[in-house]
């Protein structure tokens, strides 16, 4: 049994806040703390479980995170902020001796450049503290991560060619919206293309290589290559990967809207002067925009996620499939949320589990392939997000 603070009041929060509660068996006490405490009022009220607690923090200010993590003593911190603050969570952690874990990887304000280098740097100081940091852990990074971990341990000597797939085939039934944060999504998806293949990083136009994939019980859509945190982490962990490439599905709508969001300088993320006041087009947009955590109650449809692999096992070639389809109206009736902020909870809810029964914990800085995946794969199907695989059919990649 051990005390955990979510810090973060979005929709993954909400999921993971929920989820934590479910597993009372290893969480005795909550908080949920962000900048807005009314928002984090809201969700304690909805669980309805007396040993929830909630708190004011602004996560961009070491000095108020160390108080309230001194004030509560939490034996874990669940990051569910933005990925600009993971850095300040982290410096608070070793400051009051407490472990961490997040979902998305640190990046700066001004620059959407996404690389594990920052958080990397600070396996030495987790190390000494005796702390764990858990880097990565919702679905994509996270479950991709121990998908593939779990490949190389069970069905593969040698993991050759990896593919991450991700395709929410959901409508929300509204002209233009993201999944989750406007400001996050946009900067990640108007990025440059990257992947990795024999030993380089080879980088393309944004969106500009694309295919139809096959996604199980949803069909064809077009898919498009894009760089994703964990294939810096999973290359350098499985070096014998001679290719690796995420790919995401979008609808032309929503690609027409943000090729003129663009056009029109909406994404640009560098202040510019209104009227006498500093503003960052991006930040105003999504300020204009639908919050994703309303999306969820019209959401029809579902996602499908996972890894197609191929490689060798006793001198033969093989493939591997492994995935999970999450119905958006599923996710909504037991959270409240849509189905992409359930993908990201719900593994959160897990990677923390796992700390607390001690089967995902050890000093250092780590990220989620790192640890035994059997445990967390045996939860996945106990937690709502049931997995299957195929094996030695056509990866179409």
């Amino acid at each position: 049994m051990g005390k955990v603070l979510i810090i973060g009041a979005g929709g993954v929060a909400t999921v993971a806040a929920v989820k934590v509660a479910q597993n009372a068996d290893v969480f005795s006490d909550i908080m949920i703390a962000s900048r807005t405490k009314s928002k984090c009022d809201a969700i304690a009220k909805a669980i309805g479980k007396p040993n929830i607690k909630t708190a004011h923090v602004d996560a961009d200010k070491v000095d108020e995170l160390v108080k309230l993590i001194s004030d509560f003593k939490p034996d874990l911190v669940m990051n569910l902020a933005l990925p600009y603050q993971d850095l300040t969570i982290m410096d608070a952690c070793l400051k009051t001796g407490v472990s961490y874990l997040d979902t998305a990887n640190y990046e700066p304000r001004d620059e959407a450049h996404f690389e594990y280098s920052w958080q990397w740097a600070y396996k030495k100081r987790f190390e000494d503290a005796g702390l764990t940091a858990i880097l990565g852990c919702g679905f994509d990074p996270g479950v991709s991560g121990v998908y593939t971990a779990y490949a190389a341990k069970h069905y593969f000597d040698e993991i050759q060619y990896l593919d991450i797939v991700d395709c929410n085939a959901g409508n929300h039934h509204k002209a233009f919206a993201t999944n989750f944060n406007p400001e996050i999504n946009i900067r990640e998806i108007t990025q440059k293309g990257r992947y990795y293949e024999n030993g380089k990083w080879v980088q393309t136009g944004a969106l500009e290589v694309h295919k139809p994939l096959t996604y199980p019980n949803i069909g064809p859509r077009e898919s498009y290559l894009m760089y994703h945190e964990e294939l810096e982490s999973l290359t350098k962990h499985y070096p014998t990967i001679k290719r690796a490439r995420f790919w995401m599905t979008f609808g032309q709508e929503y690609l027409t809207h943000l090729r003129v969001i663009q056009d029109i300088g909406m994404a640009r993320i560098d202040p510019i002067d209104y009227e006498g006041h500093k503003i960052v087009p991006l930040q105003f947009l999504k300020a204009v925009l639908p919050n994703p955590q309303d999306l969820g109650a019209n959401y029809e449809g579902e996602t499908s996620i996972g890894c197609r692999i191929r490689g060798l096992k006793d001198g033969k070639e093989h493939t591997y499939y492994v995935y999970n389809n999450c119905s958006h109206q599923a996710a909504y009736k037991e959270t409240g949320m849509q189905g992409v902020s359930y993908t990201t909870g719900v593994p959160a809810c897990i990677g923390a589990r796992m700390f607390m029964l001690g089967l995902w914990k050890r000093p250092g800085v780590w990220n989620v392939e790192e640890f035994d995946p059997d445990p967390f794969m045996e939860e996945l199907n106990k937690q709502g997000l049931p997995w299957h695989e195929v094996f030695d059919g056509d990866l179409e990649l």
